[in-house]
């Protein structure tokens, strides 16, 4: 359990450091790093070096493409996709609560090549991005993509340090990742007091890296209440997803979240920083020892593929024809977190 169930506020760590420092520099910054990680779950982490220009040419190319007619958007519907890529309709996705979320948003990933191997032996997360016709589009919204994701190896090196191991660990476990961005569009909402953006969740991959442009992101602290996480000018909030709590087994929190009171118009965009779709994730020995029980074990693909499954209405209908099947074993939703925890 956190030292610090209770909570009241995020964190906030200067990466700096850890981005550009010495190796012991470094070190300093990851042990801040793993303070928030197992205390809270939760960071707002400053000094990441990403041009502010690159977030604006996301923004503008995301209002671009939610700005057009919904028969145009669903050109590109992820249901087209073979591999969870394309627009996401409002209530197309459905959390543990069964409640809709009041969202759009558009899915993307490494963009791979129709004839890479994975994508060919019919891997369901690893392939081609599916592109609208909106010029300047994919451009920008691919330049975004790999400047957070080269973020989320300077705080991968972060985590490998905070729990002892050598900086480049984790490496070896994120050579071709399924790691998703979304962009998120949260439409005036006059009902907004009463209905979730989105339901409450913990996040399926190692750990989320998030800009969005206005309030509504809420964080469950260790007693089950909800602490707002307002947005910070040029700051990321960096949560723990389920893979890195199985790794340390609980030692870090995959944290629940939810988006909550959402009256004015908020665009989000977080990208889930995923291992390898065939890593097999388990305690690490360090935390296999004593009285504390073991975390069950999981391939890291499959677990991201099975929660997704089991919240987007078109997996489940897949699912119903008998096209694709849960792996054996999968957890379902809600396993991880303080939500877990408290029953919520």
């Amino acid at each position: 359990m956190s030292t610090s169930e209770n909570f009241s506020s995020i964190p906030i760590v200067d990466i700096t450091k850890l981005r550009v420092g010495t190796l012991a520099e470094q070190k300093t910054g990851a042990e801040e790093l793993g303070k928030a990680a197992r205390e809270v779950g939760f960071v707002y982490i400053t000094g990441g070096g990403i041009d502010e220009s690159l977030f604006d040419g996301v923004l503008d190319a995301t209002k671009r493409f939610f700005a057009l007619p919904y028969d145009e958007k669903m050109k590109v519907y992820i249901g087209n996709s073979r591999c969870h890529r394309g627009y996401v309709p409002e209530g197309e996705e459905v959390f543990a609560s069964g409640t809709k979320d009041k969202k759009e948003a558009y899915d993307l990933s490494i963009d791979l090549p129709a004839d890479d191997p994975d994508f060919v032996s019919g891997n369901p997360l690893l392939g081609p991005n599916q592109w609208p016709d909106l010029p300047g589009f994919a451009n920008a919204v691919d330049d975004y993509y790999r400047a957070v994701f080269a973020l989320g190896r300077v705080l991968l090196r972060g985590f490998s340090m905070a729990i002892g191991e050598e900086p480049t660990y984790f490496d070896q476990y994120v050579t071709k990742p399924p790691s998703q961005l979304r962009l998120i569009h949260y439409p005036f909402d006059t009902s907004a007091e009463d209905r979730p953006g989105i339901g409450a969740h913990t996040d399926y991959e190692c750990f989320t890296l998030l800009r969005s442009t206005s309030p509504g992101l809420e964080v469950m602290n260790g007693a089950g209440e909800w602490i707002d996480a307002p947005p910070l000018p040029g700051a990321y909030v960096v949560n723990i997803g389920d893979m890195m709590e199985i790794w340390t087994n609980g030692e870090f929190t995959a944290t629940s979240h939810r988006v909550r009171k959402v009256s004015e118009e908020r665009y989000s965009f977080p990208l889930f920083f995923a291992a390898d779709y065939d890593t097999v994730v388990a305690p690490l020995p360090r935390y296999a020892t004593g009285d504390k029980p073991l975390r069950a074990s999981l391939k890291a693909g499959e677990h991201l593929f099975a929660q997704t499954m089991q919240s987007f209405t078109y997996l489940k209908e897949r699912r119903a024809r008998g096209e694709i099947a849960l792996p054996e074993g999968s957890a379902p939703l809600s396993s991880f977190g303080q939500e877990a925890r408290q029953k919520y």
